[in-house]
């Protein structure tokens, strides 16, 4: 979902707070309830609103409508003044609280409300998205008889109801902090290190001296020992930490343990042969992603299920869908392709660089000295394609494909040519629900440059990869690549609407200087064009530094064009020149990993982990990996596979992002069908779905709840409801899948 859902508020100041350590309510003290009428039993009592509401009681719940065209939350505010805090005292604050249209963000704050109106706690739901009943504990830090108690819900372009019942602001309680079980605190990669590859593992401690640490096979033998490497405090996690190195032993066996400091870890194995089943379980995480098929027992047992979104009842389908309201007249068939992430939604953007990614790790295959198309035959995904001679991975490809040219404006159309941005449901569903059973309206979404540009990218690119196997379809796709980059010249700045969020992520972008050289790359890269040559080398993003400490994703997408520039065989001039400038990226990268003590080529402004890190941790790692494509200089190999280590497990939560890999691994990752949590007659994630980890800005409101403060590792927490930390999506499998690919060729 990655950034998806960015009209959220920043939730910089809110983190700032010393709201980290809870301290417990003082001894003997009463539950007192601070809130008068919060039952709205005499009506509107003791509550106020600004004069832009028009507001009263409906069935028993205070309701407001809320107008449109508002700038700031706080703009439109229901509250209630003159409530007394206690410092150092714990209270609970809970209500619920629903939306008209559904998905609305609401700010929820407890402060001052006289001069200077501190906050002194703050929570902003998005309704529906996560439930409509929220509980938030927190500890005072001031004494004031001018509490307040209030609801922000201004801000939206368009009118809405907010409705909001059962307030309470209950003091005296005992506080609910909440203490992730990290396990040992020797953190090692929990699936396996590569017998000829690096070894490294990170021990917390308090020891400020080196410890002595020693490796024990599954027979509880010593086999190898040595010394720690004290680091200090690593501002990541904020753990005083040493590192281990056990490379030098090699030999291959299951069930060893890293023993240091009175603590053993959890058990891995040395071997090559897990990462040849992580890469086909990444990939396989596709077939049942799909839209509009019915997934097969047989194929994927225990997650079977009916075809969603074909306009069989309740579904309202993807089969004929109009445009939001004056955006078009026409309908379109845009069935098929990967649901997105965990809701029902389907996003061109997101579906083109997911498709970029899985199919330049088979185009990497074709090419790198370490390459292994095998690795994809046909049949090696049992997916209902296997058997036809394509490779399966193209195979699955193709799905998405399919769907992001149906989603291409047609000829005679305004803007013609473009593709619409996304298509998903009029509003947000609740959790959980099986595809076949969204009752909702689908609606197509107005066309973008971005869109455009990410579709005439992948479509170009696919055209060089399906020749050999379907020239009709690769023809097929070269035209459609054609007339969209026509169409993004001819409408170079149609932008997504940032607040176009309900019902679907927004993934708004409006920088597309990087989408046009992507989609301009790929067209030179397929076709050897004098016009698509120009302007590749004619961009300033050609020569910008493109590497940063984020990495790539959906909206930074230069990278994909400069590493296929690098690595597929083509005569641009200076191409040294490129090739040598993603060598200089790895190398930032290369000394990133080395100076982290948790082994992690990622190191972003101020500490803050970013929406989706884990696959942003993996991108930076395909830096590296192509930089060994270049220059086959081991150390960018071993950097490489050195960042699956902190995904597997070797972090400050001790997990692995992996479902189904380490003893310890994530499984209740935010998703409507995947969603055992709630419903145990559903199944959890399939194994090789990859959480999204730590996101320093906790926007969904179990996070908010649990991980206030939270320093950037800690920023993450596995429960279905917690989207912002631990939702899946396409894009971020498709970093997993090529990473998995380079480390199981090296093995």
């Amino acid at each position: 979902m990655n950034r998806r859902r960015t009209a959220l508020l920043s939730l910089t100041g809110l983190l700032a707070t010393a709201l980290t350590a809870l301290p417990t309510a003082p001894a003997g003290a009463d539950e007192v309830e601070q809130v008068k009428n919060g039952t709205f039993d005499n009506g509107t009592d003791s509550w106020w609103t600004t004069s832009n509401l028009t507001a009263g009681v409906t069935d028993g719940r205070l309701c407001a409508d809320v107008p449109g065209g508002t700038a700031n939350r706080w703009d439109a505010t229901i509250g209630q003044n003159d409530i007394a805090l206690v410092a150092g005292e714990s209270y609970r604050f809970s209500f619920t609280a629903t939306g008209t249209p559904a998905d609305h963000v609401v700010r929820a704050v407890v402060g001052l409300s006289a001069a200077p109106y501190d906050t002194y706690y703050e929570v902003s739901p998005q309704l529906s998205v996560s439930g409509n009943t929220y509980s938030y504990t927190f500890t005072a830090p001031a004494d004031t008889a001018q509490g307040q108690v209030a609801f922000q819900i201004g801000g939206s372009a368009e009118p809405w109801r907010f409705c909001t019942d059962d307030v309470s602001l209950l003091g005296g309680v005992a506080p609910e902090p909440y203490e992730p079980d990290t396990g040992p605190r020797v953190r090692v990669n929990q699936v396996a290190y590569l017998p000829s590859g690096p070894k490294n593992a990170t021990l917390v401690t308090d020891a400020a001296e080196k410890l002595r640490w020693r490796l024990e096979n599954r027979d509880g033998r010593v086999v190898a020992h040595g010394w720690t490497v004290p680091r200090g405090t690593d501002v990541s996690s904020g753990q005083n930490v040493h590192s281990i190195d056990f490379g030098r032993y090699k030999k291959r066996g299951e069930g060893y343990t890293l023993v240091a400091d009175g603590e053993t870890s959890r058990p891995f194995d040395i071997g090559a042969r897990a990462y040849e089943t992580l890469l086909t379980d990444a990939a396989k995480f596709y077939y049942p992603q799909r839209s509009g098929l019915a997934i097969r027992d047989d194929l994927r047992p225990g997650y079977a299920r009916p075809a969603g979104h074909l306009g069989v009842a309740p579904n309202q389908g993807d089969t004929d869908v109009p445009c939001q309201p004056g955006v078009c007249d026409y309908r379109l068939d845009v069935s098929g392709g990967w649901y997105d992430a965990g809701d029902h939604g389907k996003y061109v953007v997101n579906g083109g660089i997911s498709v970029w990614e899985l199919l330049s790790t088979y185009e990497r295959a074709l090419h790198a000295r370490t390459g292994d198309p095998s690795a994809f035959r046909d049949g090696t995904l049992d997916i209902p394609e296997s058997g036809n001679k394509v490779p399966d991975l193209l195979d699955e490809v193709r799905w998405e494909l399919e769907f992001l040219l149906k989603m291409q404006v047609p000829q005679g159309e305004p803007l013609a040519g473009m593709a619409h941005h996304k298509i998903h449901d009029e509003a947000w569903t609740g959790l959980p629900l099986l595809p076949s059973d969204d009752p909702q309206k689908r609606e197509l979404h107005p066309p973008t440059t971005a869109a455009t540009l990410n579709l005439a990218a992948a479509a170009a690119q696919a055209a060089r990869l399906y020749k050999p196997h379907d020239r009709e379809f690769a023809a097929r796709a070269l035209e459609a690549a054609r007339t969209a980059w026509a169409a993004a010249l001819a409408h170079p700045d149609v932008y997504a609407d940032e607040n176009d969020g309900i019902g679907g992520g927004a993934y708004p972008d409006r920088n597309v200087e990087d989408e046009f050289y992507w989609a301009a790359a790929e067209l030179y890269l397929t076709t050897g064009e004098r016009d698509f040559r120009d302007f590749v080398l004619d961009s300033p993003v050609h020569t910008a530094d493109i590497f940063g400490p984020l990495g790539f994703d959906w909206a930074r997408t230069a990278a994909a064009a400069r590493l296929d520039l690098a690595t597929v065989p083509n005569r641009l001039p200076g191409r040294d020149k490129v090739r040598r400038s993603v060598v200089e990226g790895a190398d930032r990268y290369l000394a990133t990993l080395k100076a982290h003590p948790y082994g992690i080529p990622y190191a972003p402004e101020d500490n803050k982990y970013d929406w989706g890190s884990t696959h942003q941790v993996l991108n930076n790692a395909v830096v590296l990996a192509t930089a060994y494509d270049i220059t086959g200089a081991a150390k960018y190999r071993d950097g490489a596979v050195q960042t699956m280590d902190y995904v597997l497990g070797r972090n400050a939560l001790n997990i692995s992002y992996v479902t189904g890999y380490g003893e310890a691994a994530a499984h209740n990752q935010h998703s409507r069908w995947y969603a055992r949590q709630l419903d145990p007659a559903l199944p959890q994630p399939p194994d090789g779905s990859l959480s999204g980890g730590p996101n320093s800005s906790i926007q969904d409101p179990v996070a908010q709840a649990k991980l206030q403060g939270c320093v950037a590792q800690f920023c993450y927490i596995d429960d279905i409801q917690s989207w912002s930390t631990n939702e899946i999506t396409i894009n971020w499998n498709a970093a997993l899948t090529r990473v998995a690919a380079f480390v199981a060729d090296q093995g």
